[in-house]
């Protein structure tokens, strides 16, 4: 069986229960979550074996979200302990015509501080043949763009493969941080995950005749997008995902995986939304297993995009389905009837 490394934050998430405001709200649902180790999770719960590494306080907190993590099976052995605090996610679920917000609270997070001897990334990678992450990950500081950095060279040197979701987040850094930053990185990427914005505010390669606020998507633009990710820094392949946000509750649900020749367009979900996040992640999770399961291009996008719909349905950060669940979503069934 394959063995697969992701590397990032993992986050308190507090969410006030049903569709309430936070300003509203005396009560809050404590989870938790973080861009990589919800891929984690999905990939245990698909049967693969999978490490997630990040440093995490040695206090009750920490150990609370090291537990999170080993229900679903993921291997935590190689998570460091130490530093003071677990970073924190604030969620208000939008609504309709009212989106969602979060609202960050991780400064000084035990990640955030961490240093580079935190990590042996040779012994780490022993054995491994997936590595990935995310750019929210090297958002947290240039200590942590440093740490991503020696383990994209450590796996390189170890021939691993090497998946990144660009992932961009406005309230971390600047477009002209993350395109510094991620240009340096993504020379050692071979499968790049973006979405309608990520490649505009990271690279400036932006998708023409297409306006995502109205929920207007333009396929022939995103085969331009693609193959311009792909030429600048020889990714074998580019998955970009296409959502068309018609409300907070409802959207459109496509993607693309381009692999150099072939531009793959998976099948479109409406979706009635009940959480959103993780969505992205639930898809990178199902590209990951998808390719490493040997499935071609057309197959790993169907299956990549359905786990995703599916992780629209789950509550939380964490997709909580099967591969027996996607396949059958991806190979047709989508009626949503009682299973008996």
């Amino acid at each position: 069986m394959a063995k697969i490394i992701t590397f990032g934050e993992l986050m308190i998430r507090l969410q006030p229960f049903n569709y309430e405001r936070l300003v509203q709200s005396d009560k809050l649902a404590f989870t938790f979550g973080g861009g990589e180790a919800n891929v984690a999770v999905s990939l245990a719960n698909f049967g693969m074996d999978c490490a997630f590494v990040t440093k995490l306080p040695a206090h009750s907190v920490g150990q609370a979200a090291v537990n999170s993590l080993r229900r679903y099976g993921v291997d935590t052995s190689l998570i460091v302990r130490g530093g003071e605090r677990v970073g924190i996610y604030f969620n208000e679920k939008g609504a309709s015509q009212r989106p969602s917000v979060c609202i960050y609270d991780r400064a000084h997070s035990a990640i955030a501080e961490a240093k580079s001897e935190d990590f042996d990334w040779d012994s780490i990678f022993k054995g491994v043949d997936w590595f990935h992450f995310t750019g929210i990950t090297p958002a947290l500081g240039e200590n942590v763009a440093d740490i991503c950095l020696q383990a994209c060279k450590a796996a390189k040197e170890r021939g691993v493969k090497i998946s990144c979701d660009l992932n961009y987040r406005g309230k971390l850094w600047s477009r002209e941080q993350a395109n510094k930053t991620m240009n340096k990185l993504c020379e050692y990427v071979d499968v790049c995950i973006s979405n309608e914005e990520d490649a505009k505010d990271v690279f400036g390669i932006e998708a023409e005749k297409t306006d995502i606020t109205a929920g207007e998507i333009n396929r022939e633009g995103y085969k331009s997008v693609a193959k311009q990710l792909a030429d600048k820094f020889g990714f074998e392949k580019v998955a970009i995902t296409l959502r068309e946000s018609k409300s907070a509750f409802d959207n459109d649900w496509s993607a693309m995986l381009y692999d150099g020749e072939n531009y793959c367009f998976s099948k479109k979900y409406s979706l009635h939304i009940v959480d959103r996040i993780g969505g992205g992640d639930s898809f990178g999770a199902g590209l990951i297993y998808s390719l490493l399961s040997g499935k071609d291009t057309q197959s790993a996008v169907e299956f990549a995009v359905a786990a995703s719909a599916l992780k629209h349905s789950v509550e939380g950060d964490y997709n909580m389905v099967s591969v027996a669940e996607v396949e059958k979503l991806a190979g047709g069934d989508g009626s949503g009837r009682v299973q008996r």
